[in-house]
């Protein structure tokens, strides 16, 4: 009976040890591994997975072609690292591979990377684990403001030595862990919103236009699979879409180009400021200490796509002016050309507009590009 409870013991003792190991292990990686290391080891393993799962699964063309795997491997590598570059035509896949290519976009869009690394970057404040959850039930919330003004007035090296200074920098510490904690919420909460309303937005309009449910029809694709899809990858501005001929097919749709134009932008540049924009309205309407610390202490969270107020007004005026000197350009060059023939003015105002928008974002196209003039393919290089 001893010889049972002492090996008890130690196996307990053991197992106890080797979740310590792991876990310092785990802290280890956090803190010393460089992150380019990390993101393409990220990268590497979705894409062979990516590769494994659209092998196993079958084209909708397996009884006449098959693409190789050199071309399925280079297919997920460019939709996890949301190139849209691809050696096989799309409508190829089947439906349970198209799905699994949007899974790759879903997970390897800028937003959601980024948002990965925030998470790392909030369990690396798990060394001050203990600390925080000692002075949670000592500090009263209500004080967090207050600290925070004293905070901005003075840097923390020129306050006087004492009990008070301890207890200031516990308390934005602590601060600092709960601001980056609510700043992970509000980014996946954008993540999602915003992608869940253009799906909902994308389906509704195929499920009333017939000439665009007619196109998924004739091609075979499913209604549900296509607006997922097609969000997805222009959300993540990768560009992929179910069809070979990309946005030429839709070209005379003016509704669905409509509500694919602001997840081009939400996706990507106007990112930053509709995130700062998310942070703001929280803290004003909601009134999160957390967003106030976000808003006037964004180079010591470290997030990249916070910027402070001013870089946020900058970009967004960068962005619409690029945005209106392309289109103007493409109007004045392009109105007749071959590319938008058969569109009346509304369409072309609407098909050039996405067209531009395409060219410095998400790639995708409503025209053939060997129809467009020199000039303007200059231009697309310049903007790209």
């Amino acid at each position: 009976m001893t010889n049972i409870c002492s090996f008890s013991k130690a196996s307990h003792h053991l197992c106890s040890s080797t979740c310590c190991l792991m876990s310092c292990f785990y802290r280890l990686i956090l803190v010393r591994v460089n992150s380019f290391c990390i993101q393409l080891c990220y990268f590497l393993c979705v894409s062979f997975f990516g590769f494994v799962v659209l092998k196993v699964l079958k084209p909708r063309t397996h009884d006449s072609f098959k693409p190789r795997n050199l071309d399925l491997f280079f297919t997920s590598v460019s939709a996890t690292t949301v190139s849209s570059m691809s050696t096989v035509e799309m409508e190829v896949f089947s439906n349970s591979q198209l799905i699994v290519l949007t899974i790759l976009m879903l997970i390897g869009g800028e937003i959601f990377t980024s948002m990965v690394g925030l998470h790392f970057k909030k369990s690396q404040l798990k060394k001050m684990e203990n600390k925080i959850s000692s002075l949670a039930n000592n500090i009263d919330p209500s004080t967090y403001q207050s600290e925070l003004v004293m905070a901005e007035k003075q840097d923390f090296e020129n306050l006087e030595s004492g009990n008070h200074e301890t207890s200031l920098d516990s308390s934005v510490d602590f601060l600092k862990y709960k601001s980056i904690k609510f700043l992970c919420f509000v980014v996946l909460g954008y993540f999602i919103a915003v992608q869940v309303l253009g799906v909902s937005l994308v389906s509704t309009y195929l499920a009333h236009v017939s000439s665009a449910r007619n196109v998924l029809k004739n091609k075979g694709l499913n209604l549900l699979t296509f607006s997922i899809f097609s969000v997805v990858s222009t959300f993540a501005n990768c560009g992929f879409l179910p069809t070979n001929e990309n946005m030429v097919v839709f070209k005379n749709n003016s509704g669905l180009l409509l509500i694919l134009i602001p997840q081009i932008l939400l996706g990507n540049t106007l990112f930053p400021s509709c995130l700062r924009f998310c942070v703001w309205f929280l803290g004003k309407f909601f009134k999160r200490v957390e967003s106030n610390y976000l808003l006037k202490k964004t180079s010591e969270i470290g997030y990249f796509h916070l910027l402070p107020s001013q870089h946020s007004s900058y970009l967004v005026i960068t962005v619409f002016g690029f945005i209106i000197t392309q289109f103007i350009l493409f109007c004045s060059m392009e109105w007749n050309s071959a590319g938008l023939s058969g569109l009346n003015s509304y369409q072309k105002t609407i098909g050039v507009l996405f067209q531009t928008m395409n060219t410095r974002y998400a790639g995708e196209s409503i025209v053939d590009l060997s129809t467009i003039s020199s000039t303007i393919l200059v231009l697309f290089v310049v903007m790209m």
